[in-house]
């Protein structure tokens, strides 16, 4: 093992720098669907050996030990993002004729510059660098703090955090509960590249005992809370809710020729008798943008609503809004979410306040705008972001709390109005990137939001993975991808405890405070 890491210490050139793109592209696959969790026991191991080769003086800043850290983080960023996002050219493939030209942008650019927050996390994470355990726990917290600030830098995109690779299944999610999405990302840095310090045996039993304990109380508290008492978080009543995949081609979407027979097969999965003489649903879900045409506009479309509906049944569905302005000025339009009651009307609603860059609006538009630069979504002016997110207040006093598409990969987007909601509806479109790995991985985010929050979550998709999710992040039952039909499950309705969920920045924190003091005592013992 030490001449393996004396070797890739060693490396120059295009060799080290080809590792190093390598070892961030294999940790991809611990992402869904793959799902190959001991890839990054090497992957990180090999990123520590590529740093201990990195000369210069740590403490320097500006330094050539520093400038080369940082550019070997940027390429195991680049790599890692590039094997794990490299399918968000699908979309710009369904019009090829028009955004092919932007494949590479979306395909290598974004990569690029994500890989700049891995970058950053290695420069600082050389700066305490040292022969011990020391440099593992410096580069745990850089990762940690890398993560965060990717999840709100320039609107944020957090997508595939390492912590997520750490949490593939139920048991292995509850930690997330206590330490948040960015100290799981910490601590999983720090577990991964333990076995690096096999190659050279200082700090080795501290670091193999540290990372053994995280290992065990991350199961340990795994089992324990999936064993709780569920019927404790719970009022005891039950709803039952029915979710709708109509698994429409996003080209047959976006041709806009077929918006009746759209509407249509909505209606039809709707209004479908429940399976095997079951309980008749309380609440229908269509997914994101769901209805082709401005529905307020539009009085024949809520009537036939209204007649597929049966009495106290409610509808929720992703429509576009529009919002009239000035004489002279194009209409404001809004991703939003309504529910309607059986009557046909509109008794709730909220607009999507995070938008998608690039498919929902475009940054620096007067700029980028000259350069041929549009949307995906082709609206005058794109969309514009709702001011505030409202929780959808149902009969009976249920509280939803909604969340359009990718808004559900944000941990910062669930703001103190959650306490007031029995679940999370999230309603989404991942038909835009067809059967790729990008479904897989949404769906593992929303997953974890329902963790962290305790909180059930109603996901539905207009082709995707649509499922209710219990609070604990198992699946309930739902729809795989490429399904098409209705589903009617039954959900257990949370007890409203605004103690219930609580921000994890403090844990983090102490999570983060620890690594740094460890790293620090030990580059104090190393100088």
């Amino acid at each position: 093992m030490e001449r393996v890491a004396g070797r890739i210490m060693l490396l120059d050139g295009w060799r080290r720098a080809l590792l190093a793109i390598l070892a961030g592209a294999m940790g991809a696959l611990a992402l869904p669907p793959f799902g190959v969790f001991g890839i990054l026991f090497l992957s990180f191991p090999l990123f520590v050996w590529l740093m201990d080769g990195v000369g210069g003086d740590p403490r320097r800043l500006g330094s050539r030990g520093l400038r080369s850290a940082f550019f070997l983080g940027w390429l195991f960023g680049f790599g890692y993002f590039v094997a794990g996002l490299w399918w968000l050219g699908a979309a710009l493939l369904l019009e090829a004729d028009e955004f092919a030209w932007a494949l590479p942008l979306a395909v290598l650019g974004l990569p690029a510059v994500l890989a700049l927050f891995y970058g950053f996390a290695a420069a600082l994470a050389r700066f305490f660098w040292s022969d011990g355990v020391g440099r593992v726990a410096a580069l745990a917290a850089a990762f940690g703090l890398a993560e965060w600030l990717r999840s709100f830098v320039a609107t944020g995109f957090p997508w595939n955090a390492m912590g997520y690779t750490a949490m593939p299944v139920p048991v292995m999610m509850q930690s997330v509960r206590i330490v948040g999405l960015f100290g799981m990302s910490a601590l999983a840095v720090f577990v991964y590249s333990a076995p690096a310090l096999l190659a050279t045996r200082r700090g080795l039993r501290l670091g193999l005992s540290l990372a053994s304990l995280l290992v065990f109380a991350h199961f340990g508290y795994g089992v324990y809370r999936l064993n709780l008492d569920d019927v404790a978080g719970s009022d005891g009543r039950e709803m039952t809710v029915r979710l709708v995949q109509p698994a429409i081609d996003q080209s047959v979407k976006l041709q806009n020729s077929d918006r009746v027979a759209v509407f249509e097969k909505h209606l039809r999965l709707t209004a479908l008798p429940p399976k095997d003489g079951g309980k008749r649903p309380d609440l229908v879900i269509w997914p994101e943008t769901t209805i082709p045409f401005i529905l307020t506009e539009n009085p024949d479309a809520l009537q036939r609503i209204a007649q597929t509906l049966q009495e106290g049944q409610v509808l929720i569905t992703g429509t576009v809004r529009s919002e009239e302005q000035a004489a002279g000025e194009p209409p404001r339009y809004y991703n939003s979410i309504y529910a309607i009651d059986h009557h046909g009307q509109i008794i709730a609603a909220t607009d999507k306040v995070h938008l998608t860059p690039f498919g929902e609006y475009v940054p620096f538009e007067r700029l980028l705008g000259k350069l041929g630069i549009e949307n995906l979504i082709a609206l005058p002016g794109g969309f514009t972001a709702g001011a505030r997110r409202n929780l959808l207040s149902l009969p009976g006093g249920i509280g939803l709390y909604p969340l359009i598409c990718y808004e559900i990969i944000f941990p910062n987007e669930m703001t103190p109005e959650l306490s007031g909601a029995s679940a999370i509806i999230n309603v989404t479109n991942d038909a835009w990137f067809g059967n790729t790995p990008g479904p897989y991985q949404h769906f593992l985010q929303a997953r974890l939001r329902a963790v962290e929050t305790g909180r059930p979550v109603i996901r539905d998709a207009n082709n995707g993975i649509s499922a209710i999710i219990d609070g604990k992040g198992r699946v309930v039952s739902g729809m795989r991808l490429n399904a098409e039909g209705a589903e009617d499950i039954s959900l257990k309705l949370q007890i409203l405890n605004k103690s219930d969920y609580s921000h994890d920045g403090y844990n983090f924190l102490v999570v983060t405070c620890l690594l740094l003091s460890l790293a620090v005592i030990s580059r104090l013992g190393f100088v």
